[in-house]
């Protein structure tokens, strides 16, 4: 069950990679996601999330957990678990963890039928924002 701080304005959801991660960012009145911005900087990622989460008044982080393909917990699946982890030390709002599977295949497959270049940081905040709708769908807030 989602649980924010009552002064909360968003949610905020991570695509989590070695070398970039995604962000997406809801409003909690009206509910949609957007892709928010690409971190790029992997030393800098945890105090980074911790501006956004302030600046964004996030009272939630979700964070989209990989797997293999029969739903197995893999090296990937420990490394974003461990991030995670770290994450939590750093802020003062619950951190939700949900399914990310095929998020990024789905948004490189959109963003290719585009028409437009795009680059892979687009990809991991549009994916971030897949990871986002399904969590708010899961939680009946969209």
């Amino acid at each position: 069950m989602l649980k924010t701080d009552a002064n909360a304005l968003s949610i905020l959801a991570l695509d989590v990679g070695a070398k970039r991660i995604g962000v997406a960012r809801a409003l909690l009145a009206v509910g949609i996601a957007n892709p928010l911005t690409t971190l790029t900087s992997p030393a800098l990622f945890i105090s980074d999330i911790a501006y956004l989460v302030r600046q964004e008044k996030a009272g939630a982080v979700v964070i989209g957990l990989p797997r293999g393909l029969d739903g197995q917990e893999t090296e990937q699946t420990r490394a974003v678990r461990d991030f995670g982890e770290q994450l939590a030390q750093h802020l003062t709002v619950p951190i939700y963890w949900t399914d990310e599977a095929l998020t990024s295949a789905k948004a490189e497959e959109e963003l290719a039928s585009r028409g437009k270049g795009f680059e892979k940081g687009d990809i991991d905040a549009l994916a971030a924002t897949y990871i986002l709708e399904d969590f708010l769908h899961e939680q009946g807030v969209s």
